[in-house]
């Protein structure tokens, strides 16, 4: 959805920003379950406290969400994740 989109085009999209939004506080939930089902296995995607401890920011709005700090974590921190979970599905 980010892909070719600028951060000045994210910040002048509300839709952009939910739809973003909503899909780490469902990336968040799924590692959460995944903890629970299988710590081991949840420990081997990079920062995944960091992930979870975002969705629950997200789900319970701790104040207001930075979208250039959103911005980031779509820049530098997805591709990482997007990586993690390559890796695990080929072994």
């Amino acid at each position: 959805m980010t892909r070719s989109r600028s951060l000045e085009t994210y910040l002048a999209s509300r839709q952009l920003r939910w739809s973003v939004e909503r899909g780490f506080e469902i990336i968040g939930e799924a590692l959460s379950q995944l903890r629970k089902r299988d710590a081991l296995l949840a420990e081997r995607i990079s920062e995944f406290r960091k992930i979870i401890s975002f969705r629950n920011v997200l789900i319970h709005g701790y104040g207001a969400i930075n979208h250039e700090t959103t911005w980031d974590i779509i820049q530098q921190d997805l591709p990482v994740l997007l990586h993690d979970l390559e890796t695990l599905m080929v072994e």
